[in-house]
This record gives C-alpha cells, sequence and structure tokens, in this order.
C-alpha cells in the first residue's frame, strides 16, 4: 500500500512539474516516424557498448558527402540550405532549411549541396562505441 501511495505521489508530482515546464517552453514536435526516407522499418541494433554521436555538418555549395551507407539508424535536420540525398537506385529527395531527414539504412546513398549557399546539418547517429558512423561505397560498387 505504501508503495501504491508513493508511486501515486511519485506520478502527480512529474504531472505537476510537467505541466509548470511547458507553460514557459515551446515545444514543437519535428519528427515522428517508425520508417526511413525510403519506408524501411527502424530498427534500433543491440550493441553492447550504446553510443549516441550528434555532428553539426557544413557543407559548402557543390559539394557531396560522397557514396556511403549506414548501418545504424541516423536523423538529421536541416538548419541552412537545401540537400538533395540520392540512392543507388536512381531516387532522390530534396530537403528543405528546417527539415527533417530519417535516414535510409543499408542503401548506398549520396548528399550533394546543389544550391548557392551552405547546406548545415544537424545529425544524430545512434551507434555503438568504436564502429564507424557511416561505410564508403567501395570502387567495385562505383564501377558498376
Amino acid at each position: 500500500m505504501k508503495r501504491r501511495i508513493t508511486t501515486i505521489i511519485i506520478a502527480l508530482s512529474c504531472l505537476v512539474l510537467n505541466a509548470q515546464y511547458n507553460k514557459s517552453i515551446k515545444i514543437e514536435p519535428v519528427l515522428k516516424t517508425d520508417t526511413t526516407s525510403l519506408g524501411q522499418k527502424i530498427i534500433y541494433p543491440q550493441f553492447n557498448d550504446n553510443q549516441v554521436t550528434i555532428l553539426k555538418i557544413t557543407m559548402p555549395p557543390g559539394k557531396s558527402t560522397g557514396w556511403h551507407k549506414h548501418l545504424i539508424p541516423v536523423f538529421a535536420y536541416v538548419l541552412e540550405g537545401t540537400i538533395t540525398v540520392e540512392f543507388e537506385n536512381k531516387k532522390s529527395i530534396v530537403y528543405l532549411k528546417n527539415s527533417t531527414i530519417s535516414e535510409s539504412f543499408n542503401t548506398y546513398h549520396n548528399g550533394v549541396n546543389r544550391g548557392n549557399e551552405d547546406v548545415v546539418l544537424l545529425a544524430f547517429y545512434m551507434g555503438e562505441k568504436g564502429k564507424p558512423l557511416s561505410v564508403p561505397m567501395d570502387s567495385l560498387k562505383l564501377t558498376k
């Protein structure tokens, strides 16, 4: 009985704190999805040593990421500019400023800045310590 009362008190306290927190803070959802940009189901790998990496990436006009793929879930937010993501199946998706990207995984793709200003991304990688964030396309694949 004591445990149940304690749980109720904690739950009510959280509700009160949450209500106080939300009064002065503007919260805007930017992405809520269970699939990647290609419609792949998001699957969180099981790692022994989890690590989240957040990178701010600035890509000048005319530059590209190079062909690569991710073996982990990656999400990004376009802070500035417009980026075009090309996929190995010849499909491409254009992401404008303030858009979100639920990146494809295990699919080669290339981000290209075709605009006249820098593209600035904030990218979130859900990976494992000591493991690469992306895998570059091998030279044999490029010649096909």
